[in-house]
């Protein structure tokens, strides 16, 4: 883990509640693809949140906040972000943390399931995988509750194009008329597009009380214990 002073650069709306942070670290930040940050509000205060940039972005590291009056963890973070950027003063960040980053030694083929902001931990491994050009198969799947929350939609899109072992599936819970691809829960599409999920790597992000139902009903479908990820692991029975 590295403790690092870091610029705010950048805050950008996404959507409505949904905003992209860059920042500057004073030196290069070590980290790997699906590792999170520490934002340090104070000495017994700290934010974690996924790191949305790839590994080689030593320079510039991208959050993707969901933040709202219902969520005082995530808004006063924006805040302090906020205050820093108008100050011109540097946030306190710890980087490198997680226990679910990408397993590159493996070659098992991959599902990447998020919900909601969970899409920037997901993130940073699809983008590490374009980049040193992986030939693993790979299954995005972004969950939101409505089609507006797809912010990044048609970068995915973008990022499956690139080669024909990138899937990109956005899953939309309260889908239009005029929606044509998956709906309901994300992880329902998982287990209706798969026979058995028995060969595959799987990497999670989203909330905690939907992590646990989702590794559930993941290893009831054949699933591996062993080869599913997501920090949640580490606070959910």
């Amino acid at each position: 883990m590295q403790v690092l002073n870091a610029e705010v650069v950048s805050i950008t709306p996404l959507t409505e509640f949904v905003y992209k942070v860059e920042l500057k670290p004073s030196e290069p930040a070590e980290f790997k693809a699906g590792h999170y940050l520490q934002l340090v509000l104070g000495e017994k205060d700290k934010r974690a949140f996924s790191i949305a940039s790839r590994p080689s972005q030593k320079e510039l590291l991208e959050l993707h906040i969901g933040a709202s009056e219902e969520n005082s963890y995530a808004m006063q973070a924006l805040d302090h972000l906020r205050e820093h950027h108008a100050n011109g003063t540097q946030a306190i960040v710890e980087v490198g943390l997680g226990i679910s980053e990408l397993r590159t030694e493996s070659q098992l083929p991959i599902v990447l399931l998020a919900g909601g902001t969970g899409f920037s931990y997901v993130k940073s491994m699809a983008d590490h995988l374009a980049e040193i050009d992986s030939d693993r198969q790979v299954h995005f799947y972004w969950g939101v509750r409505d089609e507006s929350a797809l912010y990044a939609a048609e970068e995915m899109q973008a990022w499956a194009a690139k080669k024909a072992n990138f899937t990109f599936v956005p899953v939309v819970d309260n889908a239009s008329d005029s929606w044509e691809g998956h709906t309901g829960f994300v992880h329902k599409a998982v287990l209706k597009d798969f026979d058995s999920l028995a060969a595959y790597e799987i990497y999670m992000a989203g909330r905690f009380d939907m992590i646990g139902p989702v590794r559930d009903d993941f290893i009831a479908h054949g699933a591996i214990r062993e080869n599913m990820y997501a920090d949640a692991f580490a606070y959910i029975k």
